[in-house]
């Protein structure tokens, strides 16, 4: 609902486009797009997929009909096994809303062309900052590598019809988050590996872990010694962070 709502997170995305140089190509790495082993998408064509229900018309009117990165995704695959990282190709997927809805507002003209790679939720986040180390190259190209996921999430707290938009952040989640800020502005690569046993209040906020899986993959194609810089910062219904990085 991000793309329809009236919201600071909206706004932000909606001026990402401005804030670097445009990009050759973009690999959006999903929270939406769960797999056993890592799969890039190498479809004909970019189709809209609305992998959600019971949401607004105006939602499924939207389309993001971006060029497919045909010569990223073989270069990603290949990057991604030369670190022992067997990477699939998939040939039939498109753009999940992972991808589409900040996409939609960051490059509204559709024009880049784009990827997604998918997310190993039962591996863990070191394995994500190694996958992510894999495709540091991609840097040096111009490839906007797109970690698109949520700083917390826990649904569950979601009552239809009661839960307010402008909610108060909860104490927990305030907790997490700081926890979280100090050791990506840190670098510290070791503990946010190792969130799930240090960071307090870690399983309340992400129940399981494909919405933070991302940022622990761009984590890993930043590396260590990239200074990062923290773009925005925001609260929807008192329970889900949405914080933004940029490691450039």
């Amino acid at each position: 609902m991000i793309v329809l709502q009236d919201t600071p997170a909206r706004h932000f995305l909606a001026g990402l486009g401005g804030l670097a140089p445009r990009p050759k190509a973009i690999l959006v790495i999903s929270a939406h797009w769960e797999t056993n082993m890592p799969n890039v998408s190498d479809p004909p064509a970019n189709e809209t997929i609305y992998d959600f229900f019971g949401f607004p018309k105006a939602l499924y009117d939207l389309r993001y009909p971006a060029p497919v990165a045909h010569g990223l995704a073989r270069q990603t695959a290949e990057l991604l096994g030369a670190a022992g990282l067997p990477c699939g190709t998939d040939s039939t997927r498109g753009l999940d809303h992972g991808a589409w809805v900040p996409l939609l507002l960051a490059y509204p003209h559709a024009d880049i062309p784009v990827i997604q790679l998918s997310v190993q939720t039962s591996l863990g986040a070191a394995h994500h900052i190694a996958m992510g180390a894999a495709l540091r190259p991609l840097r040096e190209e111009g490839v906007l590598i797109l970690g698109s996921g949520s700083f917390t999430h826990d649904l569950r707290r979601f009552r239809p019809g009661s839960t307010r938009l402008d909610a108060p952040e909860t104490t927990d989640v305030s907790a997490f988050s700081a926890w979280m800020d100090e050791k990506i502005m840190a670098g510290d690569l070791n503990a946010l590996a190792d969130y799930r046993q240090l960071a307090p209040y870690a399983a309340d906020e992400h129940p399981t872990e494909e919405h933070l899986l991302p940022l622990h993959a761009v984590l890993g194609a930043a590396g260590p010694d990239i200074k990062p810089q923290k773009l925005h910062s925001s609260i929807e219904y008192g329970f889900l962070r949405m914080d933004a990085y940029a490691f450039a």
